[in-house]
């Protein structure tokens, strides 16, 4: 699938995941979310694909932080919604909690473009997609605030399924 042309969302998925290993992953990964879409955002300017990857991230995960719809989640949302997302089912360790499955331990300024870019991916080209056709296992949104909530708010938290399907 591309979300541009020449842009495949496996290779953006693979380029994130190979980020910190290889020049050649981050080149790809620059070049990706630079690429223009053909579409126009709100301000009259060209849409990238990051500006498409962040509108995406902010009306799937973002609908509580008070973000409009077809606006970009900033660094802010990103980070907000981050520690709210588990594989399957809300767990704190590297099978469930997403962030930690990838090593974002910190989500800011240099990174929160890459998190929402590797979540997209993954649900439209990754294992995450592939566990969504063969297993039905999505990745599923959590209450906000979940590291200052007790161990039984935790595991008594509801939680909702995203899925790109």
């Amino acid at each position: 699938m591309a979300i541009a042309e020449g842009i495949s969302e496996k290779d953006l998925f693979e380029a994130i995941v190979h980020f910190d290993e290889s020049d050649e992953a981050k080149d790809y990964f620059y070049k990706a979310m630079d690429t223009l879409t053909g579409r126009k955002n709100s301000t009259g300017t060209d849409e990238t694909v990051r500006d498409r990857i962040l509108k995406a991230y902010g009306i799937l995960f973002c609908e509580d932080t008070g973000l409009k719809t077809g606006d970009k989640a900033d660094v802010d949302d990103v980070a907000d919604t981050a520690d709210r997302l588990y594989i399957g089912k809300a767990g704190y360790d590297p099978q469930h909690w997403y962030r930690m499955k990838y090593h974002f331990p910190v989500i800011d300024d240099d990174n929160y473009d890459r998190f929402a870019a590797l979540v997209l991916s993954d649900m439209n080209a990754g294992p995450l997609h592939e566990a969504a056709l063969s297993d039905g296992e999505t990745l599923v949104i959590g209450e906000p605030d979940p590291l200052n909530m007790t161990a039984e708010q935790r595991k008594n938290q509801s939680v909702k399924s995203v899925t790109s399907l």
